[in-house]
Order: structure tokens, then sequence, then C-alpha cells
């Protein structure tokens, strides 16, 4: 046994060696790390094609066990392109800080577009301040309104933006924005520049300065920023990992994004991004053939010989899907897109494209990421029942086989995807996180390669009631059955009619079918959706407050604090219903005593219009969100195991 392990020991022992001496920004380091796993990766499927096959012959071995081999082999390509992008990164912020101080004396007019469709007043409020408040020195704020709500117009026009809306939602958000493109194309003063914002998300002051520090260059036609959110999403919430775990999109903007930029490819994510108004004008606006309207941005206008930048800084914040259903149709939606564009005019094989050999590679690289990477989600579920319960040998190895060739590259692959990305990957809450979206990007895979048109654009819903426990019964029933199966299988294997290949080959279903049961029972723990009871986010403070109750100005201590009220540790807190003044935010807010706590009390800001757009303006201006630096697994495993236990 120990001959078939000493492989993954050397590989684990060259990891902790040379790992803590490499700078993971270094190109050459980099490279180092992912061309090693690369070539173990080959090692590994090396054998799986010449040693683990079953003989070719009309057999259920051979019928089942060669298309697996191919789905694994598109997986592991893809798994290959995804290594080569992250050999490389970038960072731009400082050359953004030495661009930026040249904006303040003749800064170019933006037009910020805040696209909104259905999305309720707080959420649509606290987005309008936050882009009426930023310190660019010259720019304007329109409300782009494709629900035709009069009450929007009277929002808009109290918190001092413009409004704009039109008789129909032809071709959803891209027609909705280049309706708005046609209007200030039309104005006295067009713009220079257009800044997208989705209706969830608020810009912190610098937003249009920093991303403009991007723009020096005229071959630059976008900046996208990453996007952050204030809330968790269905896993972290469904988990209760959200202090522990990062939300989902951490390792694609903190760090796929960041490598896609290096190359020369990075694309347009639609909100929280700046656009060059003539670039825009020169390809005719947004594009409308795909659901996912901003890669196709990047693509048309990189054919015209304008670069999309990534530069990575928190310069937003918005809202994650809250629910799970929200989450799966915004996932499906993504792919949907994809689907189309390689389908079009400006797909990897089109002969009308004018796009270069590397921006073709990165959309097969984005293909692969969707159709292979969950493509193999449900074989990897279906192999091993097969040979539990039937006998098929899809694998012809023993589970020592497999660990030798196998486990080396797992391990090196693990150490490397945790030191590229700071700890933002751990590969079981990554399969589950698949798991969950796996039957709607299947669909839409096929549904976008067979009939890539005619397609209704599926808005992310955002707000709402979210105070009930519900259950996403349909993904629960496909995945308790898949969880009952499985186990099953072990049972029937191996207790009820065991058998003495068992012996040889059951290690390996056993091995494999144990970690899907893990897999399997989180991913349920997930369909059940936990209850969400406040409607502002609340975040741990500890720091010292000045409150003054009209006759006393003292020092309280910050527990916590949302943009709708906060809680004290204070050993005399004011009456019940009194009103008091807090520095936070850097400013004096009203607030009244609300509740009274062991240690403290708590209150709620005043509802002035004036006070939420100071609270909202400085909420968003601080560094109240926490931001992920890195996962410890420790931490999220007790969490897991926590919420399991209940």
């Amino acid at each position: 046994m120990m001959a078939h392990l000493a492989p993954a020991f050397l590989a684990l022992g060259v990891c902790i060696a040379i790992l803590p001496l490499l700078r993971r920004e270094s190109v050459f380091a980099r490279s180092l790390m992912t061309g090693i796993s690369i070539i173990l990766m080959a090692r590994y499927f090396y054998w799986r094609v010449t040693q683990s096959l079953p003989e070719a012959a009309m057999t259920a071995d051979f019928l089942i066990g060669y298309p697996f081999m191919l789905v694994e082999a598109t997986s592991l390509i893809g798994v290959a392109f995804s290594l080569l992008v992250l050999s490389r990164t970038i960072d731009r912020s400082a050359d953004v800080t030495a661009a930026a101080a040249k904006l303040r004396e003749r800064p170019p007019l933006i037009d910020v577009f805040i696209c909104t469709y259905n999305e309720e007043r707080p959420i649509l409020e606290r987005t309008i301040i936050g882009a009426t408040g930023m310190t660019y020195g010259n720019y304007r704020v329109w409300v782009l309104d494709d629900g035709r709500r009069p009450w929007l117009k009277d929002l808009s026009e109290e918190l001092g933006c413009r409004y704009l809306t039109r008789p129909d939602n032809h071709h959803a958000k891209a027609g909705n924005i280049n309706h708005a493109l046609q209007h200030v194309g039309l104005l006295e003063e067009q713009p220079q520049f257009i800044a997208i914002l989705d209706a969830d998300f608020v810009t912190k002051p610098e937003f249009l300065t920093r991303t403009m520090g991007a723009m020096s260059d005229d071959s630059v036609g976008v900046v996208q920023t990453p996007q952050h959110f204030i809330n968790p999403d269905p896993i972290q919430t469904n988990l209760a990992a959200s202090e522990v775990w990062p939300d989902e999109q951490r390792f694609f903007f903190d760090i796929l994004m960041p490598a896609k930029d290096a190359w020369g490819v990075a694309f347009c994510c639609g909100t929280s991004s700046i656009i060059r108004y003539s670039s825009l004008i020169r390809i005719g606006g947004f594009p409308t053939d795909s659901v996912t309207e901003d890669y196709l941005l990047s693509l048309r206008l990189k054919e015209h010989g304008f670069r999309t930048v990534y530069l990575n800084e928190r310069l937003t914040l918005g809202l994650a899907p809250e629910g799970l259903k929200e989450y799966i149709t915004q996932r499906g939606r993504w792919c949907l897109g994809l689907m189309q564009i390689l389908r079009g005019r400006s797909g990897p094989f089109s002969t009308r494209s004018r796009l270069s050999v590397i921006d073709r590679l990165s959309l097969l690289d984005a293909f692969l990421g969707w159709a292979a990477v969950y493509g193999i989600k449900i074989p990897g579920l279906i192999v091993p029942w097969l040979f539990l319960f039937f006998g098929i040998k899809a694998v012809h190895a023993d589970l020592f086989e497999l660990l030798e060739y196998f486990l080396p590259f797992y391990v090196w692959h693990g150490f490397t995807m945790a030191w590229i990305s700071r700890g933002r990957a751990l590969a079981i809450m990554t399969d589950v996180s698949q798991y969950i979206v796996a039957p709607a990007i299947i669909k839409a895979v096929i549904t976008g390669l067979v009939r890539p048109k005619g397609h209704k654009f599926n808005v992310t819903a955002k707000g709402g009631d979210r105070n009930r426990r519900f259950v996403e019964w349909p993904l629960l029933r496909i995945y308790g059955t898949a969880l009952a199966i499985t186990l099953a299988a072990i049972a029937y294997a191996f207790l009820v009619h065991p058998r003495g290949e068992n012996i040889a080959y059951g290690g390996l279903a056993l091995a494999w079918s144990l970690y899907n049961c893990v897999v399997l029972a989180l991913v349920c723990f997930v369909c059940i959706e936990q209850p969400r009871h406040r409607k502002a986010e609340r975040f741990t403070r500890d720091e010292t407050i000045l409150i003054d109750d009209g006759s006393d100005s003292r020092l309280s201590r910050l527990a916590d604090i949302s943009i709708t009220g906060a809680r004290f540790v204070d050993e005399a807190p004011p009456s019940l219903g009194a009103t008091i003044n807090c520095h936070v935010y850097g400013r004096n807010i009203t607030a009244t005593v609300v509740r009274r706590t062991d240690d403290g009390f708590a209150v709620r800001f005043d509802d002035s219009v004036g006070t939420r757009v100071q609270a909202v303006r400085a909420f968003y201006a601080g560094e109240y969100v926490r931001s992920f630096r890195g996962v410890r697994a420790t931490p999220v495993g007790k969490a897991v195991l926590m919420r399991m236990l209940g």
C-alpha cells in the first residue's frame, strides 16, 4: 500500500517545501505550479487510457467505460485550460492611481445608467443614493426604468437624478441601455463614457475616479470591476457558513478575472463597469443576440480593436441572489448566453469573426467550464452505482492503482489551487455549488446549442419576503433520490449481495460513493432554504461611538450596525423611545432607542430622506462589509457540521 501512496506523499512534501518560497504574483512561480499540475494530470490520464479501460467488445463494461473516459477527458482538457489561464495575473491598481490624479483638471462627462425592471423601492433607493454621491467631478445619473413605475420617477426626482423609460421591453436589458444611448446621443452635451449599474449595486464614492484611471489608453473600451455582495448567497446561508466561507463568485472575480486580464481576454460582466461611448456607438450599441449581452459586448469591441481591462478593486456592493431558485436562474442564464455566443457570428469557429486566436481559445475555455465540468457530474454519480448494483466496471482498476496515479495530481492540484486562490477553493464546496446548478446548466448547454435564438431574458429577482423556511423540492427530490440510491448501492454490494470481486474493485467504488454521499448530503441541506429575517444586512463592529441624548454627550461601544440601525454596549442605556444623536459613518445621525438588551441598547435610525442619504452613502463608503482574505478548511467544516447536526 505504501508503495502506491509514495508518489502522493512526494507531491505533498514538495508542495509544503516550496510554496512558502514562491510569490503568487510571479509568472514563473505560477507557471511552475500549474505546469507540474498539468504534467501530473497527463500522467494520470495516460495510465487511465492505457491501463484502466475495459477490452473493446460489445460488453456493458465497454459500452459504459469508453463514453465515461471521453467525458472525463473533456473535463480534464477544461482543467488544463483553466490552469493555463491561471499561470498569469495582473494588478492594475498602481497604474490607475497614477492616471487618476490627472483626471481632476478636466474630467470627461460620464453618464451613469442604473438599469431596473422590477426591483423594490428600498433597493433602488440605496443604488440611486450611492450613484448620486460619487466624488467624480462631471457625471449624470439616469434611472432606466423598464417597469414604467410612476413612483420611481418621483423617487428619481427627489434624489436628484434623471429618469428614462420606454414603451416596451424589447431586447430586455440590452434594449433598455440602447434606448438610453439613443436619448443621450441627441442631447446637446453627449457623454464620453457610460457607466453601467444593476439596480441593486451601490457604488463607493471613488468608483468613477478609479475606473476612469484605467481608461487612459484610447484602446481600452471597457473597464470592468468585481462584483462584491453585501449579503450571503444561498449556499452560505443554507449551510450556515457565511462567516467562514466566501460567496461563490469570489474565485471568479478575485482570482480568475485578473488572470484572464493578464492574457488580454477579460470581459464585461455588465454591472460595475464603464464603457467608452464612442466605441459603443461604433458597434451599434449593446449586442442583442445573446442573453449575456455583456460578454458579447467585449467580443464585438475586440473585433474593432477595443480592449476590456479588469480593475480588481472593491468599488461597488450589490445583492447576491437571496434564494436558491434565483441563484440557479442566474447561472442558467449565463450558461445559455455563452452557448448563444458560440453559435453566433462571434463564436470561436466563426469565419465572420475577427477575433484573435487567444480570444477564440478563451471562448473554448468558457465553453468547457460550463459543458465539460458540469457534464461529468451526473456520470460521476451513476458509474459507481452500476458497479455496486450490477458489477459493471467502467474503470478496470482497484483503489490502490487509482491512488498511485490520480492522488499525486489531486494533491498537487489542490495545493496549487489553494495557493493561487488564497484558500478560496475547497474541492468539496466547489462540488456542492456545481451540483446545485448542474441540472439547469446541462439543460442550458443543450438548449443553447440546439436552439440558440428566441430565448427570454430571465431577470434575477432581488428582495421580497424571505422570512420563512422554504424547501426547493424539485432539486431536493433529485439529489435526495441520488443520495438514497448511493446508500442503497453500498448496502447491496457489501451487505446484501457481497461478491468476490468487491475485494479487488470494491474499494474504488466504495471510496467514490462515500465521497458522493457527503457531497449529496450537503446539497440536500442547501435545498432547505433558511429564513432571512432582516431587510438590511447587519455587520459586527467593535469601536467607540459618541452619542448625545440631548442632555449629555458620552462614549458608547458600537456592537453591530446596518443602514437602518445599530446596537450599542452601554452600562447606562437611554430609556426606550428616547431620541439620540449617534456619530456613526463619520457624521451625526438621529436615532430612536427601540430595544434594551442584556448589555446595552439598540436604535433605529431616523427614516427621513436626509438621514437615509447620509446613512447609505457613509455605510457603503466604509469598510463595514468584511472582505475574505482566505479560507481555512477547519472552520468551514465545523460550520457545515453544526448545520447538519441542527
